[in-house]
């Protein structure tokens, strides 16, 4: 968004809390919500702060988040696509670029930190990042980062900055680990997860840190060692008007839905295939729709096979929003069994609809689905057998179905919804940038200001940030200490393997309609 189209924006018109609008820069190196829940947050929270009347800037790689620009958000939501070189798109992951794709250093780094098993694109969208919004600096009321925990984050990227940590992967960590079978997967999963020293580091030196639940907060803590004091929850939601419920839309008997990534051991799948078996021997008609990807192999395709379960249970994907919504509209029952979940959108989403849910106990889900008997039926995670039981009790109890069905929306509408989410993260934002205004520190140029107005060119500004980016990136961010790749199915908040757009572009705005 250009500095005139700022200007025409009124800034005299007040948001929605009453005060001056704020302009806000939204970071995310992972932007595609059909790749995970941080694609998600970015789309609906840049969409709900748009209709408070901030102006919100989404800055992205690939795959480029997909943004909803509408009536209420006209003319104060915008993408700005910062390309990394994209280097695990499909249909040719792990490619190496051609020589003419190369830009600078950053992109050196990137290359070689693959050629040696990393994951580099936390830290080098994180320094790209840095690098545009230096030369921007003045431009933005804050700069909001979700969950990239670069090192180029560290120190001054323009602007007070806020960062949304939605659980520490230190905790998918151990559980693939747990679940690891042999001395080389072990080996493999602890590579992979080797990035999370880089954000420990990053996150301990945060000044305002939002996270999605209090069982996120206090992993946060424990894992990552953040004081507490700089934790603020800020509970996400369901966007409510898309996920409700529609009578015109038939429940088909036995049908149980679930959201999982494949054989993502966090996401508790092969027990619900499990209790699936058992529920089937009281509910013939009992049946299975999982929203995520067919495993080819692994536990989970192991065991619909060893329970000879292949004509009931189906997965889909690649669906749109509407069909998701009247997928899970159709479920007699909604199902999340996942060992662990920082906030469980899927369960937010499923009680939004009216449709009934069985949960367990892991991580977060239980402030969100609420308390058992009352807006959820609630099972210890990795029980086959209590989620067996919960399913059977609820499939076989109309009355039941009904009463929770009504009670877990009303605990969404009451609790989670995405406007709620907005207007508590826009008070953390105020804080922020209150204490960074009373701090010592050298005056900024008035935001709104070009860099060009303060009489200092752009393109000038990016050369400068980029020749003085090698000597202040910490020592540990060296190559060697990037993030591992693995093989086998990420956890939804873990880098991921994307399908990708062009790669070697130089940054250009868009506007969130393309």
């Amino acid at each position: 968004m250009t500095a005139e189209a700022r200007e025409a924006g009124s800034p005299k018109d007040p948001a929605a809390d009453g005060e001056r609008p704020l302009d806000i820069a939204l970071l995310t190196y992972k932007g595609n919500p059909f790749c995970g829940g941080q694609g998600v947050y970015v789309r609906h929270l840049s969409r709900e702060l748009a209709r408070l009347g901030h102006r919100v800037e989404v800055i992205g790689s690939q795959p480029y988040p997909v943004l909803d620009e509408g009536e209420d958000s006209a003319g104060r939501l915008s993408l700005t696509e910062l390309p990394s070189l994209d280097l695990y798109r499909q249909p040719d992951p792990f490619r190496t670029p051609k020589r003419d794709e190369y830009r600078d250093w950053i992109d050196a780094l990137e290359v070689a930190t693959m050629w040696t098993g990393g994951f580099p694109e936390p830290l080098t969208f994180s320094l790209r990042a840095r690098r545009h919004l230096r030369a921007r600096r003045g431009e933005f009321d804050v700069v909001h980062d979700n969950q990239t925990l670069g090192y180029g984050l560290l120190g001054d990227v323009g602007a007070p900055l806020v960062t949304t940590i939605h659980h520490p992967i230190t905790v998918d960590r151990q559980l693939e680990l747990d679940a690891a079978e042999g001395w080389q997967r072990r080996m493999s999963v602890r590579r992979w997860y080797a990035f999370t020293r880089m954000q420990k580091r990053v996150a301990r030196r945060l000044p305002s840190v939002l996270t999605v639940s209090g069982t996120s907060r206090a992993e946060i803590v424990d894992h990552l060692g953040v004081r507490q004091d700089r934790i603020h929850v800020v509970h996400i939601g369901a966007d409510t008007d898309l996920f409700s419920p529609d009578p015109s839309v038939r429940r088909i008997p036995g049908r149980i839905v679930t959201t999982s990534s494949a054989d993502v051991p966090l996401k508790g799948l092969v027990f619900l295939v499990e209790a699936l078996a058992k529920v089937r021997t009281e509910h013939p008609d009992a049946h299975l729709v999982v929203v995520g990807k067919r495993p080819t192999e692994g536990p989970v395709a192991q065991a619909v096979e060893r329970y000879g379960l292949e004509g009931a249970v189906e997965f889909v994907k690649g669906i749109s929003d509407a069909e998701l919504v009247d997928l899970v509209r159709s479920a007699q029952v909604a199902c999340v069994p996942s060992l662990y979940e920082g906030f469980s959108l899927p369960a937010a989403e499923a009680m939004a609809t009216g449709t009934p849910l069985v949960a367990t106990t892991g991580g977060a889900i239980p402030e969100v689905a609420g308390r058992d008997g009352e807006t959820c039926l609630a099972v210890p995670p990795g029980d086959s057998g209590a989620l067996a039981a919960g399913l059977s009790r609820l499939l076989g109890d109309e009355e039941l179905r009904a009463r929770l069905g009504a009670a877990g929306r009303e605990r969404v509408l009451r609790h989670f919804t995405w406007a709620r989410a907005a207007e508590g993260t826009v008070a953390r934002y105020r804080e922020a940038i209150a204490r960074s205004a009373g701090a010592d520190r050298p005056a900024l140029p008035t935001p709104g200001r070009s860099a060009a107005s303060s009489g200092t060119s752009r393109a000038t500004t990016a050369d400068a940030a980029g020749r003085s980016e090698a000597a202040e990136m910490p020592e540990a961010a060296r190559a060697d200490e990037a993030p591992r790749v693995r093989d086998g199915a990420q956890a939804d908040e873990a880098p991921r393997v994307y399908e990708g757009a062009k790669a070697g572009e130089p940054a250009r705005v868009t506007e969130a309609a393309q």
